[in-house]
């Protein structure tokens, strides 16, 4: 038996194996010439994703924005702003990407509002102590005068977390200043966002990412933290005031919302946790589906690491009953090329890391380019930068906009197929992605577009890679990783090996060699893996 795109498309649990592909919008397609990326440029461009294998796009925020955090802060919750298009667009995009069998699931910011959203705008008319003000996160100053801030906390993106107005009041933003943060301690709060999930069910959308999924309920009392171990959380992302037991609550009133529409919606969750088993708290049978393995994208390119990583987070999913996600890169990391390695050795890495990831049970998320191979671009111009962590840093912060570069689709054109010749994309693409664009490389053997195609082929149709089939761990060492998927029914197998090693691995291949990330040699029916390259077989 195979799995085959009936089967996905009526499968109400389709979501347990899914392959996602992240749209950052901006970067994506510039259907109109203005350098940004928006929604008709995605409908556009709806069937190379569907042609590339996977089950469903997933779209950065379009809502109305000032854009002072790329869309991340949010104007209107129920509008599209018009530099991305228009709600007709939203709702079009949406029926074409269904007329496709490709899902779609939007960005929900539910931390924080832009400044301009009129909640704030409302709450600095309205003044201290206001119902207006109990919407956000506002305290008095500490000091003589109220000129110290609430507390010590910092701002993710740099600087301090509070702004002080000129009434007195601070308010709070972990992220930029023109993001203050929400208060989910108002009953209001939650029913603007019930209201606002299911505007968008009603026009069709899968599912939801739930941005900072694990931060809108701070710590009761707001203590401080303490500079020093504050500073050594925010490298690593989980801060003590976040991933509260409040933050369940929400996700549970959410997913009372989902599971009344048909099939039911889903909810991913981006949270950043101390480890797996407290990511597996998000996903309980009455939450959400869903949340992203921050684990094993931060794991190092070794055998040992990633091995455990795979183990932890497919033993602490196990007891909810919920699927692993493995993730790569994503709009706000280095690209993964660029983490392992850069150049050729980057590149070669990669390509084993997608076979690698493509083959464990759960569901996979797909950055744009990545199925390109393209690296993080670390020399923009520094007038050219737009992430607010690198004014908040005072420059010393080059921020996310490296991997947020909008990708090339032709080989030739001013950008390289992203908008109309002529165009200026609003980040500069190095000149050497033109070879490395989609049309340089359909229909290239050994380029990373078609190991993505193949891959993603073998994934959706092989019996063994089903979410439920079983990983069985074979024998390894610290340069090789080695492992098999078992389809249940038929005993099936799918192996999967990765040299981490600098020399060519020896490994006995009995069956059938379906994928390969590099070139294999052979050794007396063994088949020689060249360094960090991995390869699929079956029996």
């Amino acid at each position: 038996m195979t799995r085959d795109d009936s089967q996905r498309r009526d499968d109400p649990h389709w979501w347990r194996d899914a392959v996602i592909y992240q749209v950052y919008v901006r970067s994506f397609a510039d259907s109109d010439g203005d350098g940004i990326g928006d929604l008709p440029g995605i409908r556009a461009r709806l069937p190379y994703l569907a042609d590339l294998g996977v089950d469903a796009v997933w779209i950065t925020p379009f809502y109305r924005s000032p854009m002072a955090d790329g869309g991340y802060d949010v104007a209107d919750y129920r509008d599209i702003d018009p530099l991305f298009g228009t709600l007709d667009d939203a709702a079009g995009l949406v029926a074409d990407a269904h007329a496709l069998d490709l899902k779609v699931i939007v960005d929900l910011v539910p931390n924080h509002t832009s400044s301009e959203h009129a909640w704030f705008q409302a709450a600095l008319a309205a003044g201290p102590g206001s119902p207006e003000r109990n919407r956000y996160v506002f305290r008095p100053g500490r000091g003589e005068s109220g000129e110290l801030p609430p507390n010590d906390w910092e701002s993710i993106f740099g600087g301090g977390a509070w702004t002080r107005l000129p009434d007195g009041d601070w308010y709070l933003h972990l992220f930029d200043a023109a993001q203050p943060d929400l208060n989910w301690d108002n009953p209001a709060v939650h029913e603007d966002f019930l209201a606002i999930l299911r505007f968008w069910l009603d026009l069709g959308v899968d599912g939801f990412r739930i941005d900072v999924a694990h931060g809108m309920v701070k710590e009761a009392g707001l203590p401080d933290v303490g500079a020093t171990e504050q500073r050594k959380l925010l490298d690593t992302r989980p801060l003590p005031h976040f991933d509260q037991e409040g933050v369940h609550e929400i996700h549970r009133e959410w997913r009372k919302v989902l599971d009344t529409y048909q099939p039911p919606r889903i909810g991913v969750a981006e949270a950043w946790t101390p480890g797996a088993g407290r990511t597996a708290r998000y996903v309980r049978p009455d939450e959400l589906h869903q949340a992203f393995n921050f684990h094993y994208l931060t794991a190092e390119w070794e055998a040992p690491a990633l091995r455990e990583v795979i183990t932890e987070s497919l033993a602490a999913m196990a007891p909810v009953d919920a699927p692993t996600t493995w993730v790569l890169s994503n709009h706000d990391v280095h690209r993964h090329v660029t983490r392992y390695g850069d150049g050729e050795d980057g590149l070669r890495r990669a390509r084993a890391a997608a076979l690698l990831t493509l083959a464990l049970p759960g569901s996979v998320y797909v950055y744009q380019g990545e199925e390109l191979g393209l690296p993080e671009v670390l020399d923009l111009p520094d007038d050219a930068l737009c992430d607010p962590m690198w004014e908040r840093s005072l420059r010393t912060e080059r921020g996310r906009d490296g991997c947020r570069v909008p990708i090339p689709w032709t080989k030739k054109g001013s950008s390289l197929g992203f908008g109309p010749d002529g165009s200026t994309p609003w980040l500069p693409q190095p000149e050497h992605w033109a070879d490395m664009s989609v049309e340089a490389q359909v229909g290239d053997a050994e380029s990373m577009l078609e190991l993505y195609r193949e891959a993603l082929r073998l994934r959706r149709g092989h019996p063994a890679l089903g979410e439920r089939q079983p990983l069985e761990w074979h024998d390894g060492d610290d340069t090789l990783l080695r492992f098999a998927r078992v389809d249940s029914t038929t005993g099936r197998r799918l192996h999967c090996a990765i040299n981490f090693g600098a020399t060519p691995a020896s490994v006995p291949v009995a069956g059938a060699v379906l994928l390969v990330s590099g070139r294999l040699g052979s050794d007396s029916g063994h088949v020689l893996l060249p360094p960090d390259t991995a390869v699929w077989w079956e029996d």
